[in-house]
């Protein structure tokens, strides 16, 4: 990259939320009432309606033009709806990786793992114990992992503190147990899966100690840089540009993937997100190489290159 040139940016975390995303949430019994869910929960949040799945992902495309951004990792944010992040990844396959939610618990999620990572080219199966209460030396976690490492992909894991804002708003109940997504639970499947990288998002949401401690015992493990970052109210004084130094000392820029958490419509794309964080990275003093890597690199080497199948390589 020449002086001239601009610093490229691709998002490793960003929500699709689908048509099919709004009509699980509407088998809610707390949900409120909706003739066409795909329509009226978004009108009752004050977001646009994500009509079909190509549409909302020419919509994203254009939003992602708008801001310079390459390309972004878009996530199926329930379980069962990888067929629409599979259609906006066959629309424009050089722009989108495709992520999607995994209950392990449930009796066919490894048949619905192995179809999202072959039939459907999806480049990553997301977990969340707290949300789905299950833990993460279970066998059927196991499952997930070794459907990812058959099919050259990745795992994310939610740790730490789980707030789904979408819920919230809607009166939804959310009965997450956050004891389940310790990040050091997750090092022995990772090193068992040496092969596969592991994200783990938000600097483990409130985790931060416990995170670095398993990325430094398992060298496929990767952090996101994703969303606010509010959990650092837990700890007093701590600063983001504190936690990147930390998390630079231990993964080096490597192990770390730029992520703004976006979601909806109209908000669109959080531009804030990037400029925070790459203001941090000026001020902390991280040479260009290295913010290349956390803000684009990365993601072309955890999901492959744009429209194609790989074998990640640490």
């Amino acid at each position: 990259m020449t002086v001239s040139e601009p610093m490229r940016i691709n998002d490793a975390h960003c929500h699709f939320f689908s048509g099919g995303f709004f009509a699980t949430l509407a088998q809610d019994p707390a949900a409120p009432r909706a003739t066409d869910p795909a329509v009226d929960l978004p009108a009752a949040l004050g977001w646009d309606a994500p009509g079909e799945p190509e549409q909302l992902a020419d919509r994203w495309v254009a939003e992602l033009d708008r801001h310079g951004v390459g390309r972004a990792a878009l996530m199926a944010s329930v379980p069962g709806d990888e067929a629409s992040v599979a259609a906006a990844v066959a629309r424009h396959p050089s722009r989108f990786a495709g992520l999607f939610m995994v209950n392990p618990t449930a009796p066919d999620a490894e048949e619905r793992a192995r179809r999202g990572f072959g039939e459907l080219g999806l480049r990553c199966a997301c977990l969340f114990p707290a949300m789905h209460h299950f833990a993460l030396d279970d066998e059927c976690v196991t499952a997930v992992f070794r459907a990812a490492a058959d099919h050259g992909c990745a795992v994310f894991v939610h740790c730490g503190v789980l707030s789904v804002g979408v819920r919230r708003k809607l009166g939804l109940p959310s009965r997450f147990d956050v004891r389940l997504g310790d990040p050091l639970a997750v090092v022995p499947v990772a090193s068992a899966f040496p092969g596969v990288p592991v994200i783990i998002p938000h600097f483990g949401a409130g985790f931060l100690r416990e995170t670095l401690m398993a990325a430094d015992l398992a060298a496929n493990i990767h952090v996101d840089t994703s969303s606010s970052n509010g959990w650092t109210k837990y700890t007093p004084g701590l600063r983001l540009a504190d936690v990147f130094r930390q998390a630079l000392a231990v993964l080096g820029p490597e192990r770390i993937l730029f992520g703004s958490d976006s979601s909806f419509f109209p908000r669109g794309w959080q531009r804030s997100i990037h400029e925070a964080q790459s203001a941090i990275l000026e001020e902390i003093g991280l040479d260009g190489e290295g913010r290349a890597a956390i803000f684009a690199d990365n993601f072309d080497r955890v999901f492959g290159p744009a429209g194609t199948a790989h074998q990640f390589s640490r």
